[in-house]
Parts: C-alpha cells; sequence; structure tokens
C-alpha cells in the first residue's frame, strides 16, 4: 500500500520543496476573480458571477495579477521567501451566465493561467488553461430585495442563493507531463460544491454573506510530476469557503454608482487522503482580507470593477499557503 510521504512534491531542489509544494496547491486553487458581477440589484456588490434579478444573460472578463510574498508552514508560522525570488501568476478569466427561467439561473467560467516564477535558482515562465467552473443557481425570492427604506418587515429579507457548482479539471495538474510545480494551473480533480449567498441592500449600504462547501472526487494516480509511480488512489480534504462583505453606494446625478466594498474571506481545505490512509503533510488555511471599487452605468447594463485581495504576512493567518496579493479588474455587460 502506497502511505503519504513528504518526498513526492516534485523535482526542483529540497531548498524550495516545502513552498513549491504549497504553490502547487495555491496555484490551482486560486479563486476566480475577485472582480465579479453583479448582484441581486445590479451594480457588482455580490462576490459571486450572479445575474440580476430580471435580467436574461450576462458576460464577464476579468484579469488578475497574483504577487506570491512569503508563505505559512504547517505551524501556521509565516516564512519569507529567499532574497531575489519573484513568484506570479496571471489570469485571464472569462465568464457566461445566462437565466434559465425566473428563479434559475447557470454560469461557466474558464481561466488562462500564465506561471513566471523565479526562486533560488529556479527560474520558469509557463501557461495553460485552468479548471472550469459550472455552476447552477436558485434564487429563493420573487422580486428585487433592495430597497431605499424600510416600512415594513418584508422589506428586511434579504436575497437568498442556493447553489451547486462543478470544478472540472481541464488544467495542467501535478499528474500530467509536467517538469515541476511551476508548470501547475489546475488541481486535477473533480469538485462538487454546495453554495449558499445571502445578500441585503438598503441604500447605501449592503451587506453578503457567501458560503460554500466542496468535497473533491477520488482518482486513481499512476504519474506524478511526469514520472510514473505504483498505482494509487487519491481524495484531497472538503473544502470551505467563506466571505462577509460590507458596502456602501454613491449615486450620481445621473444615477450612475460608485459601490465600495470591504470582505473578509476564510478558505480551509482538509487533509487529503491516499488509499484512505490521511496524509498529514496536505491541507491548508488562508484568511484574507479585499475591498473593491465598483462603477455601474445609469442602467446597470456595463459594470466595471476594480479589487485589491491581501493575505497579511503574519502568524496564524494560515496554514501550508503562500501569501499573496491579487490585484484584479473585469469588465461585465447584462443582457436584459
Amino acid at each position: 500500500m502506497r502511505k503519504p510521504v513528504a518526498g513526492t512534491f516534485g523535482t526542483v531542489s529540497d531548498t524550495c520543496s516545502t513552498l513549491c509544494f504549497i504553490l502547487a496547491i495555491a496555484a490551482s486553487v486560486s479563486l476566480a476573480s475577485t472582480a465579479r458581477a453583479a448582484s441581486c440589484c445590479g451594480g457588482g456588490s455580490a462576490t459571486s458571477l450572479i445575474l440580476p434579478k430580471f435580467s436574461s444573460a450576462m458576460v464577464d472578463a476579468s484579469i488578475d495579477y497574483e504577487h506570491y510574498d512569503g508563505f505559512w508552514n504547517g505551524d501556521g508560522d509565516w516564512t519569507a521567501d529567499p532574497q531575489g525570488s519573484s513568484l506570479n501568476q496571471y489570469r485571464l478569466n472569462l465568464a457566461y451566465a445566462h437565466r434559465l427561467n425566473p428563479n434559475w439561473q447557470t454560469s461557466i467560467s474558464l481561466p488562462y493561467v500564465w506561471n513566471q516564477n523565479q526562486y533560488a535558482k529556479l527560474k520558469r515562465n509557463t501557461s495553460a488553461i485552468g479548471d472550469t467552473t459550472l455552476s447552477l443557481w436558485y434564487e429563493a425570492f420573487d422580486k428585487i430585495a433592495c430597497v431605499w427604506d424600510v416600512k415594513t418587515w418584508q422589506d428586511l429579507l434579504p436575497a437568498v442563493y442556493l447553489g451547486t457548482s462543478l470544478t472540472v479539471p481541464t488544467g495542467v495538474s501535478p499528474y500530467d507531463d509536467v517538469t515541476d510545480n511551476f508548470d501547475i494551473t489546475g488541481r486535477g480533480f473533480y469538485r462538487l460544491d454546495a453554495s449558499l449567498l445571502i445578500d441585503k441592500t438598503i441604500y447605501p449600504w449592503t451587506l453578503s454573506f457567501a458560503a460554500s462547501y466542496g468535497k473533491y472526487l477520488e482518482r486513481p494516480v499512476n504519474r506524478e510530476y511526469g514520472s510514473y509511480v505504483e498505482p494509487y488512489r487519491k481524495q484531497p480534504g472538503d473544502r470551505l469557503n467563506t466571505t462577509v462583505s460590507f458596502g456602501y453606494t454613491y449615486f450620481t446625478d445621473e444615477m450612475e454608482s460608485l459601490t465600495a466594498t470591504l470582505a473578509y474571506a476564510y478558505l480551509k481545505e482538509s487533509e487529503a487522503t491516499i488509499n484512505g490512509d490521511t496524509d498529514t503533510t496536505s491541507g491548508f488555511r488562508k484568511e484574507s482580507i479585499a475591498t473593491t471599487l465598483a462603477w455601474a452605468t445609469d442602467d446597470r447594463d456595463w459594470i466595471i470593477k476594480l479589487s485589491w485581495s491581501h493575505a497579511p504576512s503574519r502568524n496564524d493567518w494560515g496554514r501550508n499557503f503562500p501569501t499573496t496579493d491579487i490585484f484584479s479588474t473585469g469588465i461585465s455587460h447584462v443582457f436584459r
């Protein structure tokens, strides 16, 4: 029986083996762009790719720049990268959302990833498609939940979305014909998520809570980083992702809107199993804060977003994960 060991993370030198393992995970689990659109009311305050109520479709394009700067080890202690290191990832995210009926909508998102890394004596520039995400959402409300004044208790009811998504491993993973971790753009596993989004706007204020719980499908493995190995079965641990955000919207005289949002995100993945045995070297956690500016036209048909997500370089804000800054810009068009 194959046992989980710490030495199967790649072909790079031992000097960066720990970080390279962490980067292998981070490169494949980075969320789709934080510059998402839109919300129940339109205007781009939501934390997921959500169609505004009563709209028929939406296209979304965004660009992410993610800079890696140090990492948390397995004990949660932050460690700086060697001097002269430069670890970066760029992503072009294309997405489309479509309304199926008044309460159901679906979406698809596909990223293209560029890795640009220099660590110790290793320097690599690679690119490939990332993992694809297919989503289905149910809107548990029949009218727009955004209000200007609270006149009855019904005005306090939020917009509630229930969703499910499937991550399809279309990216390059450690189990493909790759040289090392810096080639990776995907996880290599199917994952099914159950999601919840609660969004309430009483203008000019907005409060949102998003959560998803994902379970990976076990798969057989017989190759690691281009080398064939004794076959075994692997299943990453369950994945929990939560976000709380608070926003303020300013309206111009022409009723164009500018929304500023501050968010806190918590991401955790449990330890993986190999042939049913727990891999104690796996699993990770990351906490981050983010701020977003979203501008929308008066008819809410066009939305432009800028966002910055920051993981503090402090102990106990993560485990087995790099500290990163993610800068995103995106544009969306809503079809009525």
